[in-house]
């Protein structure tokens, strides 16, 4: 069954100077670099430190944890500005908020709240998530990763996790490992590891395709000890834990496409504005502009599915079959609508002295990225056929 979200309106004028904002931020300090740090494949660690001043490392974090304490309507818009400059940094901000960050926020004990957010939220820490290893994907439940618990109620976690978002710079990652039986959705346990623990650290980083300035990198864990205080919620929870946690990763990962979409679009606009053929701009020819109307059309209904999605969340209402629907739909919107725009740009969109290249190679990862495009499908027809 489809859950309606009740109507909330956020502030405009709030939501408005939030955009700006953000708008002006990705213009001043990102673009400048954007082709430099991917071609470097260069993560800029120290950008990340500076978007905490301007509250964009603890969107959802209430005010009392050094967080902003703002809803989804104005996290999917930073995350949409920022990622149609560049979406690996739009990437790496939304992992950082809506894994690791939510995930402490959503089932941390009081003590642990008030240990790790407002240095996450404050952007002097950033944050990891391990679910993901070598050997299973988007099965989940036979995971390697142990945790085996200790006398004196500490834990030991050996294994792997392959790629994660800051696998290597992240201070603070939530790691779920196996605490039970093999398959038993009751047999997981979410634990916090700092980067200083013994018998932790980043493993091998990726070399990608696309996303390039965004770390994503192994966790390797080593007889890594960890105290009884590091377990996030209750023993056993950390599978349930986390597809709630992706509940609302899937709503970052369609407001990333979201942004995606939207620079592929504009520069895709403009530049049919200003290439002549046959003695007119491209734009005025019917084949052009007809690709214009179905890409912003296709980009308003995701950004529809995509809001309807986080007012759901903000309202604390089921959100699994609404998420679900607002990544699989704007990801492949993302990837078509960059398809087009190097398309429109013609020979000059196959190569990088134009933008539509970058946006191109950065898309297919959103789906592929926190449940496939196929996984998702599965996600919404279990919701539909549920009863």
């Amino acid at each position: 069954m489809v859950t309606t979200a009740p109507t909330i309106n956020p502030n405009e004028e709030q939501l408005a100077m939030i955009r700006q904002s953000a708008r002006d931020f990705a213009e001043s300090r990102i673009r400048p670099n954007v082709m430099e740090w991917d071609e470097k494949e260069y993560f800029p660690k120290d950008l990340f430190h500076e978007m905490g001043a301007y509250g964009f490392m603890g969107v959802l974090v209430p005010q009392a944890y050094g967080g902003t304490g703002l809803g989804y309507a104005e996290y999917i818009t930073i995350i949409d500005e920022i990622a149609r400059v560049c979406g690996s940094i739009g990437l790496s901000l939304a992992a950082h908020n809506s894994l690791c960050t939510n995930h402490i926020l959503m089932f941390g004990s009081e003590d642990q709240k008030k240990k790790y957010l407002p240095k996450l939220a404050s952007g002097e820490h950033l944050g990891a998530w391990g679910l993901t290893e070598p050997n299973t994907g988007s099965d989940a439940g036979r995971m390697r990763t142990v945790a085996e618990k200790q006398p004196d109620g500490s834990y030991i976690l050996n294994g792997a996790k392959n790629f994660i978002t800051h696998g290597i710079s992240g201070e603070v990652a939530v790691v779920i490992a196996r605490t039970g039986e093999l398959l038993d959705s009751h047999g997981m346990t979410a634990f916090i590891v700092e980067r200083s623990d013994e018998g932790f650290r980043g493993g091998n980083k990726e070399r990608k395709l696309g996303m390039r300035a965004s770390e994503t990198a192994e966790l390797i864990f080593e007889n890594c000890h960890l105290p009884a205080d590091r377990v996030l919620g209750e023993v056993g929870e950390g599978f349930i834990q986390s597809m709630k946690i992706l509940d609302g990763g899937r709503i970052s990962i369609a407001a990333l496409s979201l942004g995606i979409a939207n620079g592929a679009f504009r520069a895709a606009l403009d530049y049919s504005k200003e290439r002549e053929q046959f003695g007119k701009a491209i734009s005025r020819f019917q084949a052009i502009s007809f690709k214009l109307a179905q890409m912003a059309t296709e980009i308003r209904a995701a950004e529809l599915m995509t809001r309807e999605a986080g007012r759901l969340k903000d309202a604390k209402l089921p959100v699994t079959e609404q998420s679900a629907m607002a990544k699989l739909y704007a990801s492949e919107v993302a990837v078509r609508v960059a398809n087009e725009a190097v398309q429109i740009f013609g020979g000059y969109g196959f190569t990088k002295d134009y933008p539509v290249e970058k946006y191109y190679r950065d898309c297919k990862l959103l789906t592929i990225g926190e449940g496939t495009s196929e996984i998702q499908k599965l996600v919404i027809s279990r919701q539909l056929l549920r009863d």
